[in-house]
């Protein structure tokens, strides 16, 4: 039971009556103006009501995207006889931030009602809903009848999974260039020919048809069909080199974001794509599958990963990988690498896998360091801070240096540019046939 401010009016009229009675020599009356309000805030409690014919369900996309707004569809239905009317409040996860709770509800019997608001989850991993509470007002509103109805409803956050469909739809627009996918014109330079067309400025004159050129009096170059079936493997480092973070939100969820938009770009061109997790130890693996369900099985795998307060192992586990995979792959590590040493004893490590494979090092950049590297310096402050910045900036140059003599690409982008980054290199290596 909830006193309404109507119940508070009428308890504050109490006050000049308590006066009157006061002159008056009758204290009796007091005590039965304040019987009458309380029986009468009972009765209205009883008369409310009851929350019993209120029924709620809540819709959402079972996989949700972290950091990003989630669409949430609340229906609500009277399935009793009278009129209700109440304000009802969500209870998300604590750690979530939706764009609205409360609601303010009119329900005649039968009626059905629905609101859309959206939940935007911080982190990875599994949660539910808390339950939904209402106040349903009474006949002669002076309380308000609370209680709380049982919708609680489990629900698992996983990385960015709604970049797929934009990346989705933009491909079918052939708009991938708006999120800054840089994908060649040309057709892929396998071996299976799939059609004829005319010559352009830029072709490869390899590609030209001779018989054809002569048949048709002008140059015509021979399309080939892109090489499917090939292998990407993905080797994420959960070590504590990506315990760090950037404005708040760690490294390991940025590789994590880019790693799915890999997959999903590689199954949707028909490779096979693979997965390694590791720090001092292997994690996990999923040998690499072709199809929809494996991109499934990989984003599982993905959606509770965090990183630990541990040295990885690198020798380990890509000594573990190259026991298990033979086939010349794109091999993608994500990883940290700050020094010069580092990058040296990485590439210890990596070196079996560059060897055989395309190796490639996908880092996430801090665009701070790059803001207090440019900033102009104003005080003692901003000086240490230039200095440092420029500092690690150098060492992070120096580690570059060494990944690219030992045959290792490296892709160093900011968070909001890596993921572009890593597909458009993906498709760099299908269209020169480098596989």
């Amino acid at each position: 039971m909830v006193p309404t401010r109507y119940f508070w009016i009428w308890f504050a009229l109490g006050i000049p009556v308590g006066a009157l009675v006061g002159f008056a020599s009758a204290p009796w009356l007091l005590f039965v103006y304040n019987l009458i309000l309380v029986a009468a805030a009972v009765l209205s409690w009883i008369a409310a009501p009851s929350p019993k014919h209120i029924r709620i369900s809540r819709q959402f996309d079972p996989v949700l995207s972290v950091r990003v707004p989630n669409r949430v569809v609340l229906t609500v239905l009277n399935d009793g006889p009278e009129t209700i009317d109440f304000r009802m409040r969500e209870e998300p996860p604590p750690l979530f931030e939706a764009s609205q709770k409360e609601f303010d509800l009119h329900l005649r019997p039968g009626e059905e009602k629905q609101f859309v608001y959206t939940i935007t989850p911080n982190e990875r991993g599994g949660d539910y809903f808390r339950g939904t509470f209402v106040r349903i007002k009474s006949k002669l509103n002076l309380v308000l009848r609370e209680t709380r109805l049982r919708t609680e409803q489990p629900l698992r956050v996983y990385p960015n999974v709604l970049a797929i469909r934009e990346f989705d739809l933009l491909k079918q627009k052939g708009m991938l260039k708006e999120v800054g996918i840089r994908k060649s014109r040309a057709k892929g330079l396998g071996m299976e020919f799939e059609s004829l067309r005319e010559y352009t400025e830029g072709d490869d004159y390899r590609k030209i048809d001779w018989k054809a050129t002569a048949r048709r009096s002008k140059l015509v170059v021979r399309n080939y069909e892109q090489e499917k079936n090939q292998s990407v493997i993905l080797c994420i480092d959960i070590g504590r080199k990506t315990l760090s973070e950037i404005n708040g939100v760690p490294k390991i969820d940025h590789m994590l974001d880019a790693c799915l938009m890999l997959t999903h770009a590689a199954a949707v061109s028909g490779d096979c794509v693979g997965l390694l997790v590791y720090s001092n130890t292997v994690k996990r693996y999923i040998p690499p599958r072709k199809g929809r369900n494996q991109v499934g099985f990989i984003i599982e795998a993905l959606h509770d990963l965090v990183s630990e307060p541990v040295e990885s192992d690198h020798s380990m586990a890509f000594a573990y990988l190259a026991s298990r995979w033979k086939r010349r792959s794109l091999v993608v590590s994500f990883t940290d690498i700050d020094d010069s040493d580092q990058a040296r004893a990485f590439s210890t490590s990596y070196g079996p896998i560059s060897r055989h494979h395309i190796a490639l090092v996908a880092s996430v950049g801090d665009p701070g360091l790059k803001q207090d590297a440019e900033c102009k310096v104003a005080s003692r402050e901003d000086m240490y801070s230039k200095a440092a910045s420029l500092f690690i900036l150098s060492d992070r140059k120096s580690a570059d240096t060494v990944l690219s003599n030992n045959n290792i690409n490296l892709i160093d982008a900011e968070p909001q540019d890596l993921s572009a980054a890593l597909v458009s290199y993906y498709f760099m290596v299908k269209e020169r046939s480098l596989l």
